[in-house]
């Protein structure tokens, strides 16, 4: 009995012991204890406690200011520390909006490792520093974003001209010119003008004010009209978070929308991306990934090598430069669009799911980088990829003489069903008629303006028998075009939504003339290792393709 009555003493003081060991780790020894304790406030040393920012709305309660003491509400809290300083000047306040909803990590956590989320099955870790702006994908979604060189070139333009001088941008700029009346000229800040709007008519006011002011004749000049286009440009991009606009200008460029669909537009070839800025790092393979286990390294080797970052894939390495996958870094790990109350919907994200507005400039180059660059190539001359079947020029002469714009239009409307090439008039939220025309005009454009020679006969015409024409069929075309028209090295012209469309006279010109620049040679003239083809015989293949075409 006595025994007993020891061993529960000495198991009780155990837990007491234990309970006070915590109580006092808890209290005096976690590091936001030492963090507080080199804080002060106007009136002194601040108070040791717990902080947090709490939204109901937005469904967060984040401690994070618990350490970042600086960034908390309602206080005015100095600090020699770094980590104790005052949030930078941003659009929105910390104290409304949180933590995590723009930075991620754990925000009910106290200890540093916690709090970040970079502890094992943490689903959500905090994004690095030098993505931090992939974070106001949360709420915001840019919208008519260009390519990447007209956004370059935007940008050159504003400092050519030498806008910083009076203007300040993202925290550059704005330096007050000095001498004369000069002094003190400063005009606004501009690093939100693609959100707040701004004064359109702000160059009639510049250029009155040049007749108006001594001043102003030295500080400022007149102002080309193409030069004053690239200042919209940028003017319109300004969304205070200058690096992310540059991340998606370089996702449009590169044509990725065409496999990959973002929000309410894009490919299915690809996976969704619109949440990719959510992946759980738990669940991918790091196993041909070097260096650490983090989400953003992992985008990163997949940009690089796909394949062997994802067994399967599907996905070319594009081979991109460094620069180019840490823009594409950022923008893949913002897109993060959770679900808010319509009273933090910011107007970008409501015409984007709501009206539908393009988040690249919906122009013929936009749009055609935006989803056919990735297959086509920059500049139409197709791409190839190992293992791939290889993508067709667009901007082939031979090809635009003989593609009416129908033809074309049809073909971006209506598709290649087995094909990467998907029905974009036909697609939810899919390409507008306005926007098929300017895609077509556009892509003459890229292949010199060339138009097609008109054709008087009508869309079929060809005769011949399809036996026949089967036999030629094979001994001439089924090693490049496949057995049944499916497309190897060479196109799939077996397919039914390109014969639904295409002329005899497109199919028999084609293969007469051949196609320069590709291994597709004219059949009317014989080689040293086959015969040529009488004209008959080209109507022959062409009554056999529009038989296969049926099946």
């Amino acid at each position: 009995m006595n025994k007993n009555k020891y061993l529960l003493l000495i198991s009780s003081a155990g837990v007491l012991l234990l309970l006070v060991i915590a109580a006092v780790s808890e209290n005096f020894f976690k590091e936001w204890h030492g963090i507080q304790a080199s804080a002060k406030n106007p009136e002194g040393a601040i108070e040791s406690r717990l902080r947090q920012v709490v939204n109901p709305n937005l469904r967060t309660a984040d401690r994070c200011v618990t350490c970042h003491v600086g960034m908390a509400p309602g206080e005015q809290i100095a600090s020699s520390l770094k980590v104790a300083a005052a949030h930078k000047p941003v659009f929105h306040s910390p104290s409304e909006m949180g933590c995590t909803v723009c930075h991620g990590g754990q925000g009910l956590a106290t200890t540093r490792d916690d709090a970040h989320g970079t502890v094992a099955f943490w689903t959500e870790p905090m994004l690095p520093a030098k993505y931090a702006y992939a974070g106001c994908g949360t709420c915001h979604t840019p919208l008519g974003v260009p390519t990447s060189g007209v956004l370059a070139n935007a940008r050159k333009s504003f400092e050519r001209l030498d806008c910083y001088a009076c203007h300040r941008v993202d925290g550059r700029g704005g330096t007050i010119r000095v001498g004369g009346d000069v002094t003190g000229m400063e005009g606004p800040d501009l690093s939100a003008t693609g959100i707040k709007g701004y004064n359109a008519e702000w160059y009639v006011g510049h250029v009155a004010k040049i007749a108006s002011n001594e001043a102003w004749k030295n500080a400022f000049r007149e102002i080309p009209d193409h030069e004053r286009a690239a200042l919209k440009v940028f003017l319109d991009t300004r969304m205070g978070a200058s690096r992310l606009v540059e991340a998606k200008a370089e996702f449009n460029t590169l044509g990725c929308a065409g496999c990959h669909k973002v929000g309410n537009f894009g490919g299915d070839a690809g996976v969704d991306l619109s949440l990719s800025g959510f992946k759980d790092p738990n669940q991918v393979s790091f196993a041909n990934v070097p260096g650490e286990h983090k989400l953003e390294n992992w985008i990163k080797q997949h940009f690089r090598s796909p394949v062997s970052t994802v067994s399967g894939s599907q996905m070319p390495a594009l081979g991109l430069k460094e620069d180019q996958i840490d823009l594409l870094t950022m923008y893949v790990l913002s897109l993060r669009r959770r679900t808010l109350p319509d009273v933090y919907l910011p107007k970008d994200r409501v015409r984007a799911m709501r009206f539908g507005a393009r988040e690249f400039v919906a122009d013929g180059e936009g749009i055609y980088a935006a989803v056919c660059t990735a297959c086509h190539g920059a500049s139409g001359g197709g791409t190839r990829f190992p293992g791939l079947v290889p993508n067709p020029s667009i901007t082939n002469p031979d090809f635009l003489e003989l593609a009416s714009d129908e033809f074309i239009a049809q073909t971006i409307i209506k598709g290649r069903s087995g094909r990467p090439m998907l029905a974009w008039g036909e697609r939810e939220n899919g390409l507008s008629a306005d926007e098929v025309a300017a895609l077509v005009a556009y892509i003459r454009k890229l292949g010199g303006g060339v138009q097609a020679k008109p054709d008087p006969l009508p869309r079929i015409w060809a005769k011949g028998d399809t036996t026949s024409g089967g036999r030629l069929y094979t001994a001439n075309c089924a090693g490049c075009h496949g057995a049944l028209g499916e497309g190897r090295d060479g196109p799939a012209i077996g397919n039914k939504p390109f014969l639904d469309i295409v002329s005899d006279t497109y199919l028999t010109e084609t293969i007469s003339r051949g196609r320069r620049g590709t291994t597709m040679q004219g059949f009317a003239t014989g080689s040293v290792i086959r015969r040529s083809l009488t004209p008959s015989e080209i109507e022959a293949i062409v009554v056999y393709l529009r038989s296969i075409g049926t099946k």
